[in-house]
């Protein structure tokens, strides 16, 4: 890791006292998605959908709220993100404004300017209606890799070129 990977891994924990260490994310990850699992058979096993959706189970929330709600929750302001992420500042204020919605790659880098972990990378992706990322997928498991160890778009990008893969933002060296 060089020094500049280090000082924006620095920046970024320090900017978010609620940052768990990389196993608790993981163990996060992975109970989201046995409880999703299994929220998934009670729909299937439910003789009345209207039932199943007064029990409160389904969370209906936009996109924008979801960004509004990182963007408090990580004590940011949209300038922070557009610096942090590479964005245009218009491109991050139609995003929050609901005027645009992101693209696959522009979501990731959204995420990484809003400081998010991986738990939330991937819940900003799918309320952006883009695939989440996948470990199965070369790239997509070295962006995973590089979020859970806090890297920001610049070492992403920067470890992206190093194994010959697109990078999010700049062309291919």
């Amino acid at each position: 890791m060089t020094a500049t990977e280090g000082t924006n891994r620095e920046e970024r924990e320090s900017r978010s006292d609620s940052r768990q260490n990389p196993s608790s994310q993981i163990d996060k990850v992975m109970l989201d998605a046995r409880l999703t699992e299994d929220l998934l058979n009670r729909l299937l096993r439910s003789n009345d959908i209207g039932a199943f959706l007064d029990e409160g189970h389904v969370a209906d929330i936009e996109l924008t709220d979801y960004l509004h709600n990182l963007l408090e929750q990580q004590g940011l302001t949209r300038a922070d993100v557009a610096r942090a992420s590479g964005l245009n500042p218009t491109v991050v204020y139609d995003l929050f404004s609901g005027k645009s919605r992101p693209g696959r790659d522009n979501a990731i880098i959204l995420s990484i300017g809003l400081n998010c972990d991986l738990q939330e990378t991937q819940r900003l992706l799918r309320l952006a209606g883009v695939s989440e990322l996948w470990c199965k997928q070369r790239r997509d498991a070295i962006i995973i890799w590089c979020v859970n160890k806090g890297y920001d778009r610049v070492a992403i990008d920067h470890e992206l070129i190093r194994f010959n893969e697109k990078p999010l933002m700049s062309k291919r060296v």
